[in-house]
């Protein structure tokens, strides 16, 4: 069964599209940004109150590097937003190689499709002659 060729002209507009969109990447980081509220431990501050949400937030990015967690303090205030537009910025950097990778395999498979005698689209032909037999190290004397 022959691939379309409309259909191949399609996806490669796709890859197309997809690789001026992966042009405009900006700055990106991978990881989690977290913020958490602790309390001090005096007696008389207001986060010893009941139902206070304590102190904070203060602001850490966890990721993994070569199975190991890192955490790095990320201050208040403008870090925090652009850290955030980063975090954004990977995982649309994320959704568009895995769109990138199913439209190039999906390519790759129409084109050897409309084109079988393509190299590599055949069966396997194996070596042209046969290798020869060694003998085992034990059946020598």
């Amino acid at each position: 069964m022959a691939a379309h060729p409309g259909t191949i002209q399609a996806l490669e507009q796709q890859r197309a599209h997809l690789r001026d969109q992966l042009a405009t990447i900006g700055d990106l980081r991978p990881g989690s940004l977290v913020g958490r509220y602790r309390r001090c431990g005096k007696p008389g501050c207001h986060c010893a109150q009941p139902g206070a949400v304590g102190h904070g937030p203060s602001w850490s990015l966890t990721r993994a590097v070569r199975g190991k967690t890192v955490t790095q303090v990320i201050p208040a205030g403008p870090a925090v937003t652009r850290t955030q537009a980063q975090l954004a910025e990977y995982r649309r950097f994320r959704q568009l190689i895995q769109a990138f990778i199913e439209v190039s395999t999906r390519l790759c498979a129409a084109q050897l499709q409309a084109d079988p005698a393509a190299p590599g689209a055949g069966e396997k032909r194996g070596s042209p002659r046969p290798s020869r037999r060694r003998s085992s190290r034990n059946s020598r004397p």
